[in-house]
């Protein structure tokens, strides 16, 4: 068995992105996008800060997803009631079709990761996962 961790997460990251950028560019949306709609879709009306936060992204990097997804039909921003320097997003009729897509989409690929592996198994790998998030925290998240 190959443990050499970093290196088969690196090309495992790659390999699955390539894939699942054909597979949801196909389906109208990048990767990044159907992450931002699955949020609004629990959580439509959240502050921009909000979104960038649970999809792991600085201020620049959420600026041009916003931008790129309102250019496309797929979500609204609206200035906030209570603080008008900060925004809102909610989500179009156009990208609550891309966002049912995009869960059909992920049935598919989550099928395909998990073939092959007993739920017991899947289970350690999402734990390792998971866990790399606290042992790895942003730089802003970081605590001694």
């Amino acid at each position: 068995m190959d443990h050499r961790l970093v290196y088969l997460l690196n090309v495992g990251q790659k390999r699955l992105h390539r894939w699942s950028q054909t597979r949801t560019a196909a389906g109208g949306v990048t990767a990044t996008q159907a992450r931002l709609l699955f949020f609004l879709g629990k959580n439509d009306g959240a502050l921009t800060s909000e979104a960038a936060a649970a999809l792991d992204l600085k201020a620049p990097g959420m600026s041009g997803l916003v931008d790129r997804a309102e250019r496309a039909g797929l979500v609204e921003r609206h200035s906030d009631e209570l603080d008008g320097r900060a925004s809102r997003l909610w989500l179009t009729a156009a990208g609550r079709a891309a966002l049912k897509r995009s869960k059909s989409g992920l049935a598919e690929l989550n099928a395909r990761l998990t073939a092959g592996f007993t739920e017991s198994e899947i289970d350690v790998v999402a734990r390792w996962l998971t866990s790399l998030q606290d042992k790895f925290p942003d730089a802003g998240e970081e605590t001694e």
